[in-house]
């Protein structure tokens, strides 16, 4: 049985491998289905299989330091489709198969994730930004973009939502005079830049401090019975730039909002809950840990965007 489940998670990460792959020739508008291609592919499939492996082995590791029986990584590849939004996979999971014996357990399993994912996403958009192509790159895609007139037809134009870390380090580690630095409804077709954008809406999703999200598992532990406070005040304001979404709709530019929060919402109300059960030995964190817990609550703020992706029409 036991060989038939690893048999199970290889498999699951080898079709991973191959829907990311099929996704990163999509990101630079090339034919999937010309096997010419495939290779082009696989800088982004291999950078986000990095990023969803750490982070899940991140959690593995913690629940064996801890003797708490849990799975394996599993991929959850997404099949090749043209559009937009296709990274190739809806993510990587682990279950535990005991239960989680303390509150410190708890947390270092809900942290081990984010943290190990958050420096792998560190390290890709790293390299990205100090590795990124000249102006030939940007023209192979779109042949006419430093030209004052477009000969390309019109269509929907698609941004990714600015955060705090990616502004950052493309601010500290470009040079615009020397480089051509990708705007955001650009940058997705640069496959560094665009899995280290990934790496960090998995890192903020992960973390709200909502139910049995990671960001609640760490809220558990550190507050108690202050996490259903917590909890239910997350989900309202995810609820609130949820509908902000849906403002351009009759005339109104919101600063901010993303219908898409409405969705996680109701996945996160009905499937992961609000609340989180709880754990044999109540017993508080030390102060390290707690420490730590505040560090990931700050590496969720910079990665954190309220308007995670953004659609209009082009002229």
């Amino acid at each position: 049985m036991k060989a038939k489940k690893i048999v199970l998670h290889s498999l699951l990460f080898i079709v991973t491998f191959f829907t990311t792959t099929v996704a990163g020739v999509q990101w630079l508008n090339l034919d999937p289905f010309d096997l010419s291609n495939f290779s082009l592919g696989l800088p982004y499939s291999i950078s986000i299989l990095f990023i969803l492996s750490c982070h899940e082995f991140g959690h593995y590791f913690a629940a064996r330091y801890h003797k708490v029986d849990a799975t394996l990584p599993f991929y959850m590849p997404f099949p090749a489709m043209s559009g937009f939004l296709n990274f190739g996979t809806l993510g990587a999971v682990i279950r535990t198969r005991s239960p989680i014996p303390s509150k410190k357990a708890m947390f270092d399993i809900g942290v081990a994730g984010p943290i190990a994912g958050f420096i792998a996403t560190l390290i890709v958009l790293v390299y990205g930004f100090l590795n990124l192509p000249g102006k030939e790159f940007i023209l192979r895609i779109h042949p006419d973009y430093f030209s004052p007139v477009k000969t390309t037809a019109s269509g929907i134009d698609l941004a990714f939502g600015h955060t705090a870390l990616y502004d950052t380090l493309a601010f500290l580690l470009t040079d615009p005079l020397h480089h051509f630095v990708p705007p955001m409804s650009e940058m997705y077709h640069y496959p560094f830049l665009c899995t280290g954008w990934f790496g960090l809406f998995v890192t903020a999703m992960n973390l709200l401090p909502v139910g049995q999200l990671d960001g609640g598992h760490i809220s558990y532990t550190m507050f108690g019975d202050k996490h259903k406070i917590i909890s239910r005040i997350t989900f309202g304001l995810m609820i609130i730039v949820g509908l902000l979404g849906f403002l351009p709709l009759i005339g109104v530019t919101p600063p901010f909002g993303w219908t898409g929060w409405i969705f996680w919402g109701i996945i996160l109300f009905f499937f992961v809950k609000l609340d989180h059960p709880p754990v044999q030995n109540e017993e508080p964190l030390d102060n390290a840990r707690t420490i730590i817990g505040w560090i990931a609550f700050l590496l969720f703020l910079l990665s954190f965007s309220p308007s995670p992706f953004s659609i209009s029409m082009s002229a």
